[in-house]
């Protein structure tokens, strides 16, 4: 028995978005999980509030990425702020490559 479902738009773009094969399967699926498992628990235990000033262009880039990356930009400047104190992200500057 076929089922029929009606589909809004959004859904009905979705579906054809991957009919068409615009879709990938994501690469190192556990990873992934992992990455928005952080970023959640960096949301939730946040007891602190900042102000800071930035150009627009850089306030720009990160909107864009965190768009890339499904996440609200505060959560992903967070992010971006514990994994560099955490030693996950390293200044590529300071890398000394010996030839």
């Amino acid at each position: 028995m076929k089922r029929s479902f009606k589909l809004d738009k959004e859904e009905r773009d979705i579906l054809e978005s991957f009919e068409k094969g615009e879709w990938n399967s994501v690469k190192n699926l556990k990873n992934e999980i992992l990455k928005f498992k952080e970023a959640a628990k960096a949301t939730i235990n946040k007891n602190k509030r900042i102000n800071i000033r930035i150009t627009e262009k850089d306030f720009d880039m990160v909107q864009r990425k965190a768009i890339q990356e499904g996440i609200p930009y505060q959560t992903l400047i967070s992010s971006v702020i514990h994994k560099y104190l955490n030693g996950k992200i390293i200044d590529k500057d300071s890398i000394i490559i010996y030839k």
